[in-house]
């Protein structure tokens, strides 16, 4: 099993539920969260701040601003894997930054509290 966590616009959120669904995955968490990227300093706005462009200046004073995101965590068989990450890609790409982040780590167990079935019975 794995947990697979994206990081996404809160715009996109929408349809990133309908797009799960529609990939058969029903069952999932969406948190609002807040954070940043690392490629935040536009290299043509720290070229007008050397040069003294009191704008550039201002602009480069947003760099520690932290933005409204949504995170969705799901935990899914191995073989469903690459199928809920393409999903995500697909609904959530615009080519633009901010697009988000999506991050795959292993599931040792997961347990079911109404029936206690443990493994991939207790997400399916």
């Amino acid at each position: 099993m794995k947990e697979v966590i994206a990081v996404v616009r809160m715009n996109m959120m929408n349809r990133t539920k309908q797009a799960l669904t529609d990939a058969g995955i029903d069952g999932f968490f969406a948190n609002e969260v807040l954070g940043r990227g690392v490629g935040l300093t536009n290299p043509h706005v720290l070229q007008g701040a050397a040069s003294g462009y009191e704008e550039a200046v201002a602009l480069l004073g947003e760099r520690g601003k932290l933005y409204p995101k949504r995170m969705i965590t799901v935990v899914v068989p191995d073989k469903a894997v690459k199928s809920v990450v393409k999903t995500l890609i697909e609904v959530n790409q615009t080519g633009k930054p901010g697009d988000g982040k999506i991050f795959v780590l292993p599931v040792t167990d997961a347990v079911r509290v109404r029936t206690a079935e443990s493994g991939e019975k207790s997400i399916i």
